[in-house]
């Protein structure tokens, strides 16, 4: 009896041990979104909210005017004049990049757009411009985080701060001169992270929606992904500001504030995975690991 009423403790301190491990169990990534306040949560700007229609749907770009000012002041006098209807996605390089622009300069001269143009491949470090650290050590850059919803790198001894190539990111393609370009190409990473590009190329924007349509795309099989022949382009309908279409027109899409309590959450979450899949949660997380939720809100 006595041995009994001892495994009945045991038993009943095992239960008590697991409900006290459930209950200090994490909340999982659906889970933090899920009880996000909707303080936590903001609109995309639409008049730096680009559609671009393809054949097979809408991809949308978020363009970040903090870092680059001139290549999005020149993006939008571009889509507002039309300039990228009847474009084409002319590379897809595997594990790399999509790109997009007119081939072989077909296309129409930049209306009053500028041409060339400063690069802005890393802006300075200021006091109003947010910035959300993440703990881990990187290999690119001293210090890396997030800004306003993008993923960033830093170097206060440097004093400058730069937007980061993870994947979903979107630039401006340029030739060997750092002046040549001015936005009429872009480009969007499809790839793992080519962090080496930091501060080689401008930055603009990243893909809010849409990205599976670029990624899914047949790669080139000419130099670094090029198409070869005009049969594989693939034409872009239509480049739109959001701020230029009818409410009614407009995905009604929500970002997660990346200076907000559930986003830092977020990162913790990611950084070691609880999940009963994982065997070994790393308690590390890259910079370009860290998903940036976006969400239709209900109506």
């Amino acid at each position: 009896m006595r041995l009994l009423h001892r495994r009945g403790i045991a038993l009943a301190g095992l239960a008590i041990a697991v409900r006290t491990l459930s209950a200090q169990t994490p909340p999982s990534y659906a889970d933090l979104l899920a009880r996000s306040p909707a303080t936590d949560w903001i609109r995309p700007d639409p008049g730096n909210t680009l559609y671009m229609d393809l054949p097979t749907g809408r991809v949308i770009i978020l363009l970040n005017p903090r870092y680059a000012p001139l290549h999005v002041a020149n993006i939008r006098k571009m889509v507002r004049a039309r300039y990228f209807d009847g474009a084409a996605i002319i590379r897809v390089q595997d594990n790399y990049v999509v790109q997009w622009a007119w081939p072989e300069n077909t296309g129409p001269n930049m209306p009053e757009a500028k041409n060339p143009l400063t690069p802005e491949f890393a802006r300075s470090i200021a006091a109003d411009v947010p910035f959300t650290p993440l703990s881990d050590p990187d290999t690119y850059a001293p210090e890396v985080g997030f800004s306003e919803g993008f993923p960033v790198a830093r170097n206060r001894s440097l004093g400058l701060t730069w937007m980061a190539h993870c994947y979903g990111m979107v630039g401006a393609g340029r030739a060997d001169s750092p002046e040549s370009g001015p936005g009429s190409e872009l480009y969007a990473v499809i790839g793992q992270s080519p962090r080496h590009l930091d501060r080689n190329v401008a930055l603009v924007g990243r893909v809010l929606q849409g990205i599976e349509l670029l990624s899914s795309l047949p790669r080139g099989t000419g130099n670094i992904g090029f198409y070869t022949s005009p049969t594989q382009y693939v034409p872009i309908r239509s480049v739109r500001l959001a701020a230029d279409l009818p409410q009614a027109d407009r995905v009604p899409l929500e970002l997660l504030r990346t200076e907000s309590a559930t986003f830092r959450q977020v990162i913790g979450s990611r950084r070691t995975r609880r999940e009963g899949w994982f065997v070994e949660p790393t308690g590390h997380i890259n910079v370009c690991n860290v998903p940036l939720p976006v969400r239709t809100p209900a109506r």
